[in-house]
């Protein structure tokens, strides 16, 4: 059995999620990896297809699930101050 870690979400406020911690680690290293420190930051899509060079094949097949792991770090790091959104449409994100 895997470990698991808990995840916040910014838009559930004292919810926690239980997700893998391997690849929770591996993909928010890589998040962290290609967001600007920045405004007006970088779009999650353009972070998706950044991070996926960066992923080991043994946890992200051919890149398998990373829009997924992508959002789950992104709402985690949003909830604990370490990304921020850029304040106008479309969704831009930096590093805090």
């Amino acid at each position: 059995m895997s470990d698991k870690i808990d995840v916040q979400n910014v838009g559930q406020p004292g919810k926690t999620y239980r997700v893998d911690a391997a690849k929770y680690a591996e993909m928010r290293k890589a998040v962290l990896a290609v967001t600007p420190a920045d405004p007006p930051g970088i779009t999650p899509a353009a972070i998706i297809a950044a991070v996926k060079p960066h992923l080991s094949a043994a946890l992200f097949p051919g890149g398998e699930t990373a829009g997924w792991w992508v959002k789950c770090v992104q709402l985690d790091l949003e909830a604990k101050g370490i990304l921020r959104r850029a304040p106008n449409a479309p969704v831009r994100l930096h590093r805090s």
